[in-house]
């Protein structure tokens, strides 16, 4: 599902490992078997997402990430 966002922005609505509902905008950088690596626009940080975690996504313009 993400595989055709590798490299680009994108805003995904997932569930942390707490149970909690999350909205993040990630850069994502590569997909690894069920695992999305990426770069969290939020916190500034590389982070991992688990694909089955993920409950949607949607890429975001250059203007609205910038």
């Amino acid at each position: 599902m993400l595989e055709k966002y590798v490299g680009r922005i994108v805003e995904i609505i997932y569930v942390d490992k707490h149970k909690k509902i999350t909205q993040r905008l990630i850069e994502v950088r590569f997909i690894e078997g069920d695992m999305v690596k990426a770069y969290c626009l939020k916190q500034k940080a590389p982070r991992v997402f688990k694909l089955a975690s993920i409950l949607a996504v949607w890429p975001i313009s250059r203007a609205k990430s910038g």
